[in-house]
């Protein structure tokens, strides 16, 4: 018997190294099968060419998000993912050289508007004379739209998958469609941002105005996160929301929106990845034919401004009519720092799922909390950031019992390593997640996009494989012991009104 467990466990390591052969077989040949040029305007493309079904995802990623707002215009980066999508000088117009004037002469009755009314004495007979011209220039201005022609042209090809998301670090334009309309992809989407048009501007902007209005300042989680940025990070940019301040969005001119657009959306500012149909050479043959013709300079600096050490535990605490909540923020470095990976793995052992250590002693165990969890690279993953815990205390609890408990957590990790068990779990999930993103064509764009922008190549998402496999248990005990301490947190909850 002793015998035949010799064997079986043989076989069974031979089956593992086996397996493990192929899986870096089939990762080497799958990063063999990524192309990548440079245009001559600084334009970078990266090509993952799989010919399984002729499909093809496209992801145009903007190095720009709210990070790299300033006072006064914060919110403007998601503004501009709107407008992003109201065409150009020939799609979303019957008539640009009518329409030209008219958005001209809307942007200077609003400087005026705006002038008189932040002046001491604001002659309110003037500024409802020029809000009068205003409305009837802008009603003689939309006559002349055509309402979601990008969109719809996109859709006549055979568009499954525009969409479009701005968050702190940057900006993405993600398409799919058949491969076969891969130079209309080029030719479209080259023109959406060689000659943009930014109209309906004042529209679009009170749509996002009315979004902050119902997602921030009516939403009790709303409120307690803009709070909580705001505390954490008292200089760096991460401060603010992606959507903004309601005064910026209230103020945002359209020429603001076309000096932003002219800083950040440079081709040597953005990168394209395509996966999916496509031979390699064609593609680049046809971005160079199509993207190489728009206009380049160096590209922008990033935030001068980093956040600087904490000096000690910092509070806030938000009132609403809603159930209490509590969020807990340590400040960690940038996604690209050595000890990333220790860190994720400590984020997934303490609070991601079902089996973390909080939930099972805060929800399954002592029954103090209905929710609680981990998070990481919050609010973004560029800069230095946070790991972040959460929980929603159970009735008859409270924040304070949660936040004991997440504490005993922490002070174990600090001062135990992780089980054998537990790093395995980690590291098999983890890595499951790598290879299901490379199942699909969006996630494979979207993958090599985010690697090329934030790690400096896109080799970097392959290489993150073998960065899970290499976490020890020592090396999460490390970071803790690191960053998760008191002086370096900042802690936030949503206090029920009586």
């Amino acid at each position: 018997m002793k015998r035949k467990w010799i064997l079986a466990g043989s076989a069974l390591l031979i089956f593992s190294l086996h397996v493990s052969g192929i899986q870096a077989q089939t990762f080497k040949h799958m990063k063999n099968r990524v192309k990548e040029k440079t245009l001559t305007n600084g334009m970078k493309w990266v090509v993952f060419e799989r010919h399984d079904a002729p499909v093809v995802s496209f992801n145009l990623y903007a190095d720009v998000g709210a990070a790299n707002e300033s006072y006064g215009i914060t919110g403007i980066s998601h503004l501009l993912e709107h407008m992003a999508f109201k065409g150009s000088k020939t799609v979303g117009t019957t008539d640009y050289a009518k329409e030209k004037p008219l958005l001209e002469e809307m942007d200077r009755l609003y400087a005026l508007i705006s002038a008189e009314k932040a002046g001491q004495h604001a002659d309110t007979v003037k500024i409802n004379a020029w809000q009068a011209r205003f409305d009837a220039v802008q009603a003689e201005a939309k006559s002349l739209v055509v309402s979601n022609e990008l969109i719809d042209l996109f859709d006549r090809e055979g568009e499954a998958g525009i969409n479009a998301g701005t968050n702190n670090d940057c900006t993405q334009y993600l398409n799919a469609l058949p491969s076969n309309r891969l130079e209309f992809w080029m030719a479209a989407t080259s023109d959406r941002f060689m000659n943009p048009v930014f109209r309906e501007f004042y529209t679009e902007r009170n749509v996002v105005i009315e979004e902050r209005r119902m997602r921030t300042e009516t939403q009790p989680l709303g409120r307690l996160m803009e709070d909580f940025f705001a505390a954490a990070f008292k200089a760096h940019p991460y401060h603010h929301s992606v959507v903004g301040h309601m005064s910026d969005l209230n103020r945002i001119t359209r020429q603001d929106v076309i000096d932003y657009f002219n800083t950040y959306y440079i081709p040597s500012n953005m990168v394209v990845s395509v996966a999916g149909d496509v031979d390699a050479k064609t593609v680049f043959k046809l971005a160079e034919r199509y993207f190489g013709r728009i206009d380049s300079g160096p590209k922008p600096l990033p935030p001068r401004t980093i956040e600087p050490e904490q000096w000690g535990e910092r509070h806030i605490k938000v009132t609403a009519q809603s159930q209490p909540i509590l969020l807990v923020g340590y400040h960690r470095p940038a996604g690209n720092h050595p000890d990333d990976a220790a860190l994720g793995a400590l984020t997934n052992i303490i609070g991601e799922g079902r089996s973390s250590w909080l939930y099972h002693e805060l929800v399954k165990e002592k029954k103090i909390a209905i929710q609680c969890g981990a998070f990481n690279g919050f609010p973004g993953d560029k800069y230095p950031n946070l790991i972040a815990f959460f929980a929603v205390p159970a009735q008859g609890h409270t924040a304070q019992e949660c936040l004991d408990a997440i504490d005993e957590a922490i002070a174990r990790v600090r001062t135990e390593a992780v089980s054998a068990e537990e790093l395995t779990k980690y590291k098999r999930s983890t890595k499951k997640g790598i290879i299901d993103a490379m199942k699909s064509n969006s996630g494979m764009a979207r993958m090599l996009a985010e690697a090329e922008a934030k790690e400096g190549g896109w080799e970097a998402f392959f290489e993150a494989y073998n960065e899970v496999q290499s976490v020890s248990a020592e090396a999460i005990k490390t970071v803790a012991e690191k960053y998760l301490v008191r002086s370096n947190r900042t802690v936030g909850e949503i206090v029920p009104e009586k």
